[in-house]
């Protein structure tokens, strides 16, 4: 839950460097399901279904992502290669946050083999990674274009 807190407040920062209202709309949607994921993550059963009294992320939060996710990436170019973190200033703290949901995401991973974890709040981990992955490469696009890796440049 420490991790899902800690991406939060990095899409808090990342949010201080991206102006496209639809951009900030999404992330302010995504800090708000953070904290229903971490109740989630809290309350470990066998009954997933929400209700009044136990917040359970849904399998429409993660179509939701997974509908942006295609809707951003129809408007960038394939990758041709691996993206370095950075691009601008948003682009780069989104690269940041990514990384800390991975953690966090490997974290519940681990958890689940203890304890009985919502199936779906780990997908949406899972696809918010990615979520966050494709949003830095749109925000890059504004910012001066993806930062590609060069293989062996530095030999």
């Amino acid at each position: 839950m420490g991790d899902v807190d800690e991406a939060n407040s990095a899409i808090g920062v990342a949010l201080v460097h991206i102006s496209d209202p639809q951009h900030r709309a999404m992330l302010a949607s995504i800090q708000n399901e953070l904290f229903d994921l971490g109740a989630d993550l809290a309350t470990p059963g066998d009954d997933f279904t929400p209700s009044d009294m136990t917040l359970r992320v849904t399998v429409a939060q993660v179509g939701r992502l997974e509908r942006e996710i295609d809707t951003m990436n129809a408007q960038l170019e394939p990758l041709t290669s691996f993206i370095l973190p950075g691009g601008g200033a948003g682009s780069a703290h989104l690269h940041l946050a990514r990384a800390i949901v991975r953690r966090a995401e490997r974290a519940a991973a681990q958890a689940a083999h203890i304890m009985n974890l919502n199936p779906h709040a780990l997908a949406y981990m899972n696809r918010l990674s990615d979520h966050l992955f494709v949003l830095a490469r749109l925000a890059a696009k504004s910012e001066g274009g993806d930062l590609l890796w060069q293989p062996g440049a530095t030999r």
